[in-house]
This record gives C-alpha cells, structure tokens and sequence, in this order.
C-alpha cells in the first residue's frame, strides 16, 4: 500500500510561492499585453517579493536560529529551504532586468523616458536642478558614519544612498555617508507628461551640497527589508489595541532580512553598509537598474498612457438590482450570487447604507478584515451607530499589512458608539458577514451577506470574489449565532446551516471529499482556493484520485500537492488563472453531495482551516449553484489565462492548440456587457434564465 505521507508526494510550500510569482513575471514577459499592463505585473512581482523576504523568509531564519530541523510535509529544513529559494531568486533576477530593460525600451517608443540624470538634457538638467532644491533638498536626510556619528536605524523597506566622500581640504581624509530619501519623495521626478527621472541619480549629482566640503568619490543606492511579522502575546496584554500599536512600532525595528544594491556598489560599499546590517551574504542583491520594482506603479498610473493598459471594464449592476426596487424587498423574494468584478460590489454598500438610514433597521452586525481607506461601509456604520442603532463590528486587527487602517476605523467605530470586537484570543477572524435586523409587521426579519472576498470597494474592482445575498432564516439564525460565538463566551461554537473553523469546516471539506470517494468513477469534484497547503485535505484528494474521482483544482498561488504522479494523482488536474482580475473565490463543487455547491472565506491551509475563524457556505438555491457551476467549469476549460502544474513542482502554460480561445476573464467581461444591455427591462426571473443561457453559450 502507497504511504501517503511520503515527502515526495508533497510540494515545498515556499518553492511554491516562488513558482506563484514566476507566473506572474510571465505574464510581465508576455507580448500580447499592453506594455503597462506589463509594468504592472513587474511591480506587482516586486511587491510580492517584499512581503515574502519580510514574512516567509524572515520566519525561515528564524526557525533556523532556533535549531528546527523539519517543517512541512515535503521534509524540507529550513536551511535547505532558504537554499534554494536564494539560489532561484538570484537566477530569475537575470530575468527580472532583461525584461526590464525590454518592457523600458518599448515605453521609450511610446513616449514613456525613464532615464538618469546623465542621460536628461541641458534644458531637463536645469529643472532637475530646481527640483532638487525645491522639493528633495528639504527632506532629504544626510548622514555621516564615523566614530562619533553612528550608524543610524533604517526602518523596513528604507531606501537611499551609500556615499564615499574625500574631505575637500585633505584628499586623504575619505569618509562614508548615508543619504536617506524619505517616502515621501516619489521613486521618479517626474518631469513632464512622459519623462521619469531615477531619483538617486539627482541626488548624487547634489551630493556635494548635502555634505559641504567633501567631495564625491562614489555611490550606490541600497535598500533594506526587515522582518515584518509582528509577534503579539495576547494574554500578556489588557488593552489588546495598545499592544498591537507597540507591535507596529517594532515591525520598524524587525531583523534586517535582504540588502539590495545598486550596480554601483563595489565590495567596499558593500562592506561598509553590510557590516552595520548584518545581512548573510546570499541575501545581497545587487542590480544593474534601479531598485524597488513596486516603484513601478507610479508609472503604471499615468492616466496620459492608459491606453498602454488593458481596456477598463465597468462593474454592472445585473437583474435583480436593475430596478427600483428596495434592496430588503429583493432579498425577501430571491437569493443573489454575484460575481465580482463583473457584476457591482455596489448592491453590498447599498445594503449597509440603506441599513444605516432606514428606521426600521434595529441592528447592523458585521466583519472587517480589509476594508481600505476611505470606506464607504464603515462610514455607514458609524453613521447607524451615531442614529442609535445597535452596530457591531468584528475589526481584525491583525489583518497583515492593514493593522494601522483597522486600528483607526475601530476607534472611529467605537467614538461613534459601535459595540467593536478587536480579535478572539488566539485567532484571525478572516470570516466575511453581515447579518442586518429589521421590523417588518410587527416582528424581526434578517438579512445576510456572506462573501469570500473582503468589505474594500477598490479591491472589489480588482478581486474577483462571490457575493451571496439572501434573508433565509436558516442562514439568518445562524449568522446570528455565529455572531453570539464573536461577542460572547461560547466553548461549543457549532452551527447549523452553516460551517465554521476551527470545528466544522476542515472536518465538513474532509467529509465531502470522502463522500465521493466512495462514488469511485462516478465522483467529481471541482475545487477554486488560492492555496492548498493541509496535509490532511491532500491525501483525502490523494485518495479520492485513487478511487477514479475526477479531480479539477483551480489553485491561484501555493498548491503543495501534486498532481500527474502515477497510482497517486493521475485523476487530479491543478491550473492556476493568472491576468487582468486577481483570482480570489473559494469556491467548491462535489457532484454527489445534496447541496453540491458550496463559497467560503476559508482557503485550504492549516491557518484557515484550525487557526482562524472562517465561514463555509452551503449554496442551496438552485438559480446561485448553476451559475457558479457554470463560472467554475468555465475557468477549468481556460486556455489563455491558465497555467497547468507539472508533477515536479513547475506550471506550463495551457495553450490553445487548434481550439477556440477561451478567456475567461474576457468572456465574462462581455457576458456581462451583452446581459446589462438586454436584460434591462427584463423581470427577475427571465432575467436569470436569460442570463444562465447567455453564459453557457458564452
């Protein structure tokens, strides 16, 4: 009998990672994309990289310094982890510049100039100059580095210039600097409509202003990274809020964890800056263009090149939000699914506001995870809560990378009035909900919103993520329990209808797989997460494969899992969706199951599945599960957006070989065009008949 717990039948989570933003170089590297929607990619590939080295890596290192030998059902240690994630990186950053290079070259034909100070003209030097003195020169922060001037801290991700000077009185006097440029200070100087200026090389041009006296010898830009996971020990701390406010202040100071330097840097630049940061050497990177590739964005927004950039869509607001109707009066008659972004994030704020205004609505209780800045839901809810509503908020305060927005819409929340929770000891709340309480004739009616994606207008744009709307009181008293489990004390914290973590949803995901094991070759199951990492949930699809279950899984970034290997996985298919919209539902269809289609906040990993507080949703109208059945066998069918993963760990681009192409994120698109067109004055239900044709023709 196969032992199924055998390390290479597993997939080493972080290689996989990589693997996930190789795919997105790719798509930097591809021809057929505008040459912005390109640029995109690269900074977005740059960004990605910054957090991994801030979290993934940096909890490497750690894990290492304290003597952990083996993590992870691949068996990989730690150390030879890092190995071969530096030697990767060090290799595809070849990659990374000569695309670069390629992407600058052709922007340069299009009237898009990213150049150096050397390379500007007369007339462009003498705004440079004033530039400089006008807006740089004020911010800018010189730094001498000698015995009586120490070495000063560098937060995370600070960026600047190593400079070496030669006293201008004495030429064998030299002496090291440190020119830090502020956040503040754009990447580029942007010098009219199309022409960016790399700003370290106007501000060594001015060096000799910031450090009188002393002569330029040579420079080189640097850039460091931190870690940035902060480590908060709930049960030491009374005011939870205080302590993540501390936590946020040490993320500053976290473990210096990569060096990056510009070409510049000789050994001695290197040397001098290294032996104040202490990076292990194989965490150096030097390149050949500028530094910090997220910087790519500034350019990426230009509105004067957006024709360099994928057409625009606009969300629709589909039947059955087309008409006047009150929103309550809707949801009392049909369940909604919407798909974002192509259909309208819009209905869900007007849920909240309609909430906040209507004096029949006693109470608004919800989620927030990531809820941006600028927020037009928490404003709603402030503003039911300053009217006398009952408003509670669960608000994650230890959402990554969103602690201090969270912090400051909880205050906000609360100055207002609001009941807010600030976490459950122990666990993230990564469910999405909304539960609103209203008097209707004299009793209470519910309405629910339950979601995969978060409560972030802009993200909604962006993410494409599935909305269930309904006012079933099965799903309605069971969001109120589950709001009872967040409020109160609740050792139990099982529900009915729906399913929550850490008790229900693995159990109730392992049951299913199970259930069509049994089914053999007449099992089927389709599966879309961003991440499969349990080692529990692989081996049930190990040997639910095994079984002769047809197996397709739409993973978007890490899969640990391996499919193609034979006895094991030959019955499983993983693709990831790579392109305009980032893929972001957890979405799952097991064809011998009575429900069959079910949406979650939950990804399949241990920190989602026994370490969070997540929601599984069975879908049980039937107009809600043909459509995401139909999106689903839609995205398997891909051969223009999808990679398929190979069974040693890489992902080879689906091609479309003599068939039709299919884009996914294309066709949708005009799905959605052609039905907001025709169905505007259709009634509901012809609506959605019309619409479920439309698509499957589509």
């Amino acid at each position: 009998m196969l032992n199924l717990k055998n390390p290479d039948l597993y997939i080493n989570r972080e290689l996989s990672w990589l693997e996930f933003n190789t795919r997105v170089l790719k798509q930097a590297q591809d021809e057929s994309l505008p040459l912005l929607e390109r640029l995109k990619f690269l900074a977005i590939y740059g960004t990605n990289l910054d957090e991994f080295y801030m979290i993934r890596v940096a909890g490497l290192k750690k894990l290492f310094s304290a003597g952990i030998i083996v993590s992870g059902a691949d068996r990989l240690t730690p150390l030879q982890q890092l190995k071969q994630i530096r030697h990767k990186l060090h290799q595809e950053q070849q990659v990374v510049e000569y695309c670069r290079s390629k992407i600058l070259n052709k922007l340069a034909n299009e009237g898009i100039r990213v150049i150096k100070y050397n390379e500007a003209t007369k007339t462009e030097k003498q705004k440079l100059s004033k530039y400089f003195y006008e807006h740089i020169y004020p911010v800018i922060i010189p730094i001498a580095v000698d015995a009586t001037h120490p070495f000063p801290h560098l937060n995370n991700l600070s960026f600047g210039l190593i400079v070496k000077l030669a006293d201008e009185e004495d030429k064998s006097v030299e002496r090291f600097g440190i020119i830090r440029v502020p956040r503040v200070l754009n990447r580029f100087v942007q010098l009219d409509s199309g022409t960016y200026v790399i700003i370290e090389t106007v501000v060594a041009q001015h060096v000799e202003d910031l450090f009188p006296g002393y002569s330029l010898l040579k420079y080189a830009s640097f850039r460091v990274t931190r870690n940035a996971d902060i480590e908060i020990q709930e049960e030491e701390a009374d005011d939870f809020m205080e302590i993540l406010e501390e936590g946020l202040k040490l993320r500053r100071k976290g473990e210096m964890v990569r060096l990056e330097v510009g070409s510049n840097a000789d050994d001695e630049i290197i040397n001098f800056i290294n032996q104040h940061v202490n990076v292990f050497k194989d965490d150096i990177y030097k390149f050949h263009t500028f530094l910090n590739l997220s910087s790519l964005w500034q350019i990426v927004a230009n509105k004067d090149y957006a024709h360099l950039l994928l057409p625009p869509f606009k969300p629709k607001n589909l039947p059955p939000f087309t008409n006047e109707d009150d929103i309550f009066s809707i949801l009392e008659k049909q369940d909604v699914l919407l798909y974002h972004p192509y259909e309208s994030f819009d209905p869900i704020v007007k849920l909240i506001q309609t909430s906040a205004k209507d004096p029949d609505v006693v109470s608004i209780k919800m989620t927030l995870y990531r809820s941006g800045t600028n927020s037009p839901i928490v404003k709603s809810l402030i503003e039911a809560s300053e009217s006398g509503k009952q408003v509670t908020v669960m608000v994650e305060l230890k959402a990554r990378f969103d602690e201090e927005n969270n912090l400051i819409w909880a205050k906000a929340l609360e100055k207002a009035g609001a009941h807010v929770i600030y976490g459950i000891k122990g666990f993230k709340v990564h469910a999405k909900a909304t539960l609103v309480t209203r008097r209707k004739d004299g009793k209470l009616k519910q309405y629910a919103h339950l979601g995969t994606g978060n409560y972030n207008q802009a993200t909604a744009k962006i993410y494409t993520d599935m909305s269930y709307m309904t006012s079933k009181d099965d799903i309605t008293n069971d969001l109120t329990r589950f709001f009872h489990f967040l409020t109160g004390f609740s050792k139990k914290g099982k529900l009915n209808e729906l399913y929550m973590s850490p008790s229900q949803i693995k159990p109730k995901v392992l049951s299913l797989i199970q259930n069509e094991t049994r089914q053999g070759k007449d099992g089927q199951i389709i599966a879309k997460v961003n991440s499969l990492v349990d080692d529990d949930v692989i081996r049930a699809l190990y040997k639910a494969s095994q079984a002769g279950v047809k197996i397709d899984l739409i993973v978007r970034g890490i899969c640990c899992l391996k499919p193609n290997v034979k006895g094991v996985s030959e019955n499983i298919r993983v693709i990831s969706i790579l392109g305009k919209y980032l893929e972001h539902p957890r979405v799952f269809y097991f064809k011998n199951d009575a429900t069959q289609v079910y949406i979650s906040s939950a990804d399949w990993m241990p920190r989602n599945l026994v370490r969070r507080i997540e929601l599984l949703t069975a879908i049980k109208d039937e107009n809600s599960k043909e459509k995401i059945l139909q999106i689903l066998k839609l995205q398997c069918l891909d051969n223009s957006l999808a990679h398929e993963l190979q069974e040693n760990g890489s992902y080879k681009k689906v091609t479309k070989g003599n068939n039709k192409t299919i884009n996914n994120h294309k066709i949708l698109e005009d799905y959605v065009n052609r039905v907001s067109k025709v169905l505007k004055k259709e009634t509901s239900n012809s609506a959605l008949a019309l619409a479920s044709r439309l698509l499957m023709e589509s």
